[in-house]
């Protein structure tokens, strides 16, 4: 029951994130109007991937001091669970922005910083798949994910405060907890980031102990 507490609370977030965000009023503002419920899937979907990412960061930097091609394991699929929730982060977005912004891309700073930031990724999977050998891969991936994460702050919380931006929170706009957050949303945002955050972790977690096993199985033959 332990080692199941944790997903269970899981489903019970994941579920009342659905039905609560679509079920409890919302503040009614011009523009946003019904789309602010987005909010509640398209944030966490970013947190969750942050997590991920930072968690494959430490892994990297696990395996450069230990070599042992577990960690290498750990970073290489708490990355591609991270680049998944990336795409589902920039899908809500981009649904959200064609109902808001009037087009689903703008060409939005924010928007084109992490495009950069997704494409940076999608090539650790591309420099991954295009090495044999299981040390020399696990190395250069480590090293790149180092770097990729590095990326991160400069491309999703600097360059775009710097400039004129559609996003809430940057470029002189106000994010939302400034003026539309109010306390029923946040009974449904904030177990809303922790269900999605768990989410990716039990997909990673599940992706791993596949990956641990066909390692195994591999070394065995």
């Amino acid at each position: 029951m332990r080692q199941w507490w944790w997903k269970i609370l899981c489903g019970v977030l994941v579920l009342f994130t659905v039905v609560a965000g679509f079920m409890m009023p919302v503040p009614r503002l011009d523009i946003l109007n019904e789309t602010i419920r987005n909010l509640y899937f398209h944030v966490p979907m970013w947190f969750t991937m942050i997590v991920l990412f930072t968690a494959a960061f430490v892994y990297s930097i696990k395996y450069l001091r230990s070599g042992k091609l577990e960690d290498d394991i750990y970073a290489s699929t708490l990355t591609s669970t991270g680049i998944l929730f990336s795409i589902l982060g920039m899908l809500t977005g981009m649904e959200w922005g064609k109902y808001t912004w009037g087009a689903a891309w703008s060409n939005d700073p924010k928007q084109l910083c992490t495009a950069i930031l997704m494409l940076i990724y999608f090539a650790y999977g591309i420099l991954r798949s295009g090495m044999r050998d299981e040390e020399k891969r696990a190395k250069i991936s480590a090293v790149y994910n180092v770097f990729a994460f590095a990326m991160i702050v400069p491309l999703l919380f600097v360059l775009p405060r710097m400039v004129d931006s559609l996003h809430p929170g940057n470029g002189g706009n106000p994010a939302f907890a400034k003026y539309d957050l109010d306390s029923d949303m946040r009974m449904v945002f904030w177990p809303a980031n922790a269900g999605w955050i768990m989410l990716g972790s039990w997909i990673a977690s599940l992706n791993i102990r596949l990956a641990l096993l066909k390692h195994k199985s591999e070394n065995d033959l």
